[in-house]
């Protein structure tokens, strides 16, 4: 790991997905943060318009799904994600399609990142709300998708003539998983005042901005507490897979 940035040593380029906006601020900018600023370029993907979110009619506005996209290029610049591309799926009503692989490898074979972060794909039961349905069928389409359709040639022979070459995956974290997959960690108490930043651009889905800003702040102090590093403060956690390695053999 780099101790610069807490990434793996070998990561230069990160793909997120995510199914709303505001999904990647809670779940990671104070990592994302810490990333961007050491030289790490960041693209981000939402896979939803984020249409059937807020609280209220006010709030929402007239169209809320642009003031969403708005929102997330707002809270992106502040994190220093390098680019944010916006899908037209609809909120509340994602499912793994055929249609959403291809795009998933589509995205995945021209980014081309040394790391993909996304949803968990599987339910945590002590939080309904970050297991959100779109949120695990965004994690079950990336998970789908990265092996071994990404890096097969002979998958979507369409993309290969279009000049998509396959690419190979190395790194596979998600965010959101349950408690027990807990693998990895990333200390932000120097960004986690960034995260918060963020998120507040998010102000269409805020009803309460100082209980939302509390429940970060023990969020991450929980999450350090987790990793048991005497000197950390504020964390997030996730469960990283890796993909490919040196030892990696076509099929195993």
């Amino acid at each position: 790991m780099d101790p610069r940035t807490g990434a793996p040593a070998d990561v230069s380029k990160v793909l997120v997905l995510t199914a709303h906006p505001d999904d990647v601020d809670f779940g990671s900018a104070g990592t994302l943060a810490r990333w961007a600023a050491g030289g790490i370029e960041i693209h981000l993907t939402v896979v939803t318009g984020g249409g059937a979110g807020g609280f209220s009619d006010e709030a929402r506005g007239d169209d809320v799904v642009s003031r969403r996209r708005d929102e997330q290029r707002q809270a992106a610049e502040v994190v220093g994600i390098a680019s944010v591309e916006f899908w037209d799926y609809p909120d509340g009503d994602l499912h793994v399609s055929a249609d959403l692989l291809k795009k998933v490898v589509e995205v995945g074979r021209r980014v081309r990142p040394d790391l993909i972060l996304t949803h968990h794909p599987e339910r945590d039961y002590t939080s309904f709300q970050k297991s959100h349905p779109d949120h695990l069928a965004v994690g079950q389409a990336v998970t789908h998708a990265v092996y071994p359709s990404l890096e097969n040639p002979y998958a979507y022979p369409e993309l290969l003539e279009a000049g998509l070459e396959p690419h190979k995956l190395r790194h596979l974290w998600y965010f959101a998983q349950p408690e027990h997959l807990t693998n990895m960690a990333v200390e932000i108490s120097s960004t986690v005042d960034t995260k918060i930043e963020a998120l507040l651009k998010h102000a269409s889905q805020h009803p309460d901005v100082e209980k939302m800003q509390q429940f970060v702040r023990q969020q991450a102090a929980h999450m350090a507490q987790q990793v048991n590093v005497a000197e950390w403060t504020a964390a997030e956690t996730f469960h990283a897979v890796c993909v490919n390695t040196a030892e990696t053999i076509a099929g195993f």
